[in-house]
């Protein structure tokens, strides 16, 4: 699997997973909520590091790249545990 496959794999799962927890949102706690906010907010660097690695995926550094990664899999937990939590 490429690198692009895999990053967009993965940026698939957290749009299913935020977009399934967008539409239960409104059900959700106060402090679940505040949780949601602060996804987003990492959601957007994400996506703007995504951005940045996949534009530059042959010359960006493995730190680079190991860094979205993270996010990425931080992100797709921090969705599904709010998902969890809606159930």
């Amino acid at each position: 699997m490429s690198l692009h496959d895999e990053f967009q794999k993965l940026s698939d799962k957290i749009k299913q997973y935020r977009d399934e927890t967008k539409v239960q949102l409104h059900l959700a706690k106060e402090d679940v909520k505040d949780e949601w906010d602060d996804l987003e907010r990492d959601w957007d660097k994400f996506r703007s590091r995504l951005d940045q690695v996949l534009h530059d995926a042959e010359s960006a550094s493995q730190e680079a790249k190991d860094t979205a990664r993270k996010l990425g899999e931080d992100l797709k937990a921090g969705y599904e545990n709010i998902r969890n939590k809606l159930k």
